[in-house]
């Protein structure tokens, strides 16, 4: 007997967009208080943060089989606020305004106020946390009810929303990418910092029950090491380290200028995105309930 994951590869995506779109915004919002003249990398991130958050509740609507099926399935969820949905959909829908207002703002070129940047900061993280409180209402499942996740879904979304600004500004505004290297520090040490926590999330699930040990087994040595190992391990995670430690502590300041250095960090960017989505797309299937677990055993 196979276990049928309950969530498929659109709520992977879902759950990739609303974390990328929050570290996004909360990108523009450092790019405006530690380097205000990387203006069209600020814009950048204006834009791709709306957009990829509604792209993302599309599909979780198609995925839900609602929307113009069964509009009253999303209006019903504002009447339980006890629901961590019902927090997630007012969450999403005060970011998306304020994104929303922060890109028209900059459309009619005017300067968007740092309050405004603060505030969609603030809704962008809590949006990246929500997806993984999510998957953690979910108590039968030691993967997904684990205290660590929603802090690595908040990393990984920064991480995949500060690369979405930095791929964007590569190609749209190379001088101003030369120029943000504050920003691509701290890009730098999220990676590491998503190692430790896989790290940490790996070992606490295969040690508090048989169906957490199994999922970890699935992950590393099982049906998803192959993905595991190769496309979230190195392409996401050891890959971009590597890159971005030689382009930053190895490199002259004319190389870390020049265009085949920015391909290469275009390269690493990919590479985090790539993981960002994942990660997420294994913590869905790879995990197993508890009740599955006692039911191959007996």
């Amino acid at each position: 007997m196979e276990y049928t994951p309950i969530w498929s590869g659109i709520i992977a995506c879902y759950l990739f967009l609303g974390g990328l779109g929050g570290g996004a915004f909360a990108t523009s919002a450092f790019l405006a208080w530690r380097h205000p003249e990387a203006v069209t990398m600020r814009k950048l991130g204006h834009w791709i943060a709306p957009i990829v958050v509604i792209v993302g509740l599309v599909l979780l609507m198609f995925d839900a089989k609602a929307g113009l099926h069964n509009p009253l399935r999303f209006a019903l969820l504002l009447t339980n606020f006890g629901s961590v949905m019902t927090w997630g959909v007012v969450i999403l829908a005060a970011f998306v305004i304020v994104a929303l207002v922060a890109l028209i703002m900059d459309l009619k070129k005017r300067r968007v106020p740092m309050w405004l940047e603060i505030v969609g900061a603030v809704l962008g993280i809590c949006v990246a946390i929500y997806t993984g409180c999510l998957l953690g209402v979910c108590k039968t499942f030691p993967l997904w009810n684990n205290a660590l996740l929603p802090i690595l879904f908040l990393v990984s979304a920064v991480s995949t929303g500060m690369a979405a600004v930095l791929l964007a500004g590569v190609f749209k505004c190379p001088e101003e990418f030369s120029r943000v290297g504050v920003l691509k520090k701290f890009h730098f040490c999220f990676p590491c910092i998503e190692m430790l926590l896989v790290a940490a999330l790996l070992f606490i699930t295969a040690t508090n029950s048989t169906a957490g040990l199994a999922s970890v087994q699935a992950l590393v040595c099982g049906k998803y090491a192959v993905v595991f190992w190769v496309l979230f391990v190195a392409v996401g995670l050891v890959i971009p380290t590597v890159l971005e430690t030689k382009m930053l502590f190895f490199s002259p300041k004319e190389f870390e200028e020049s265009r085949k250095a920015h391909m290469i960090s275009a390269g690493s960017d990919i590479g985090v995105l790539v993981g960002g989505f994942v990660l997420r797309l294994l913590v869905l299937l790879a995990a197993l309930p508890v009740t599955m677990t006692v039911a191959w055993t007996l």
